[in-house]
């Protein structure tokens, strides 16, 4: 793993792009970052010599008041002038990012039941960004044969640009519907991909950085103004993918009962032909009957896979605590949507309806529909 993560860090270190670094935010110092190294110029009123070079060139005698009011004039004029072109340049890179985001074409390429891809639909219905579905047979997988990456979600923009991972797809949409300086395509360098082998020697494909929005300083403050906001928020993002997830498979699989409900709405809501419908209700809940089982050893859950659902869910509950409407304050932030999309996979099932009666989620989650279904994230 180890060897794979440097020849990809190796790779992204020769790509070229001018006046751009990643930037983690104010906490860049604790997360390996990608450097790309390009042209740059430096602005300022130079060293420690400049006022000695400059002062030794001017005729100080005789005309010499004449030369140092002029040169102060012309230096307060390219002054101004380099003040307003700043400031016209600003004005139109607010206004080329205002149109971007407003002229954004995503495709999501989804299985509808999937928490990784409702994580994605979350985040995108709740800031307002129109996007087109593209359901994937999760048989034959045609839909993506033309991608390398074989797992769901996928984003396509703008028809042209492939982003990766739900963790991934969020964070740099979110920090392009931030920034006023970056590309898509400039955001998700800082993602690199890591390719590496499980113990059964798998390859395995994970992303660096993925909780990371890719932030100047200022934005970072401006985004997250209390003090340590950031760090909770990539904390329970984390958590929604490293544990959160990995209760729902046991929970709507529980019972043999309770695996054919779930398999009969997968049926419903995927894409499927008549016959593997059909194959996929039954024979699919009787695999995932006995899947959970082995999954509910390998994560050490309980016998009854409830009480850890519960627990789970009154933790994240405990963590808003009760002066907050959501984690991320008077609005939901990233940890919120992740959270909601991961839980929202169970709706209309028993293990959703058990969760609502015996946890305190139930306002919680009430909020975030109302918050998602308003797209009250729109910007």
């Amino acid at each position: 793993m180890a060897a794979a993560s440097v020849r990809a860090l190796a790779r992204l270190s020769r790509l070229s792009l001018p006046l751009y670094r990643c930037r983690p935010g104010s906490f860049s110092n604790l997360v390996p970052r990608a450097h790309l190294h390009g042209p740059g110029r430096a602005y300022g009123t130079g060293g420690p010599g400049f006022r000695p070079r400059l002062w030794s060139g001017l005729p100080l005698r005789g005309g010499g008041s004449r030369a140092v009011g002029c040169a102060f004039l012309l230096g307060g004029g390219l002054g101004l002038i380099y003040t307003l072109r700043g400031s016209f340049q600003r004005h139109l890179a607010e206004q080329r990012s205002d149109d971007q985001t407003s002229e954004l074409k995503l495709t999501l390429y989804q299985y509808k039941t999937c928490p990784f891809c409702s994580k994605v639909r979350a985040f995108l219905d709740y800031h307002g960004l129109p996007y087109e579905i593209v359901e994937v047979n999760p048989v034959m997988r045609q839909e993506i044969k033309w991608s390398e990456y074989r797992k769901v979600p996928i984003v396509v923009l703008n028809g042209t640009v492939q982003i990766n991972d739900s963790s991934v797809i969020i964070s740099a949409l979110k920090t392009y519907m931030i920034s006023r300086e970056k590309t898509v395509p400039q955001i998700i360098i800082c993602y690199p991909e890591l390719r590496s082998k499980n113990e059964k020697g798998k390859e395995v494909v994970e992303y660096s950085n993925k909780y990371w929005l890719m932030l100047t300083e200022s934005e970072s403050k401006k985004l997250y103004p209390e003090k340590d906001s950031q760090k909770e928020e990539m904390k329970w993002r984390q958590w929604a993918d490293d544990w959160l997830v990995h209760l729902i498979s046991p929970n709507v699989y529980r019972t043999p009962s309770e695996a054919l409900a779930s398999f009969d709405y997968i049926v419903r809501e995927g894409k499927f032909g008549s016959l593997e419908g059909v194959f996929a209700k039954y024979m699919g809940a009787v695999a995932m009957y006995f899947i959970s089982k082995r999954l509910k050893s390998r994560h050490n859950l309980q016998d009854d896979v409830r009480q850890d659902l519960y627990k789970a869910v009154n933790q994240w509950v405990s963590a808003i605590g009760k002066k907050r409407k959501f984690m991320g304050g008077n609005q939901p932030n990233l940890a919120d949507l992740a959270v909601y999309g991961v839980l929202r996979v169970m709706e209309g099932l028993q293990a959703f309806e058990d969760m609502m009666e015996n946890t305190k989620v139930k306002t919680w989650y009430g909020r975030m529909d109302k918050a998602i279904q308003l797209h009250e994230g729109k910007m």
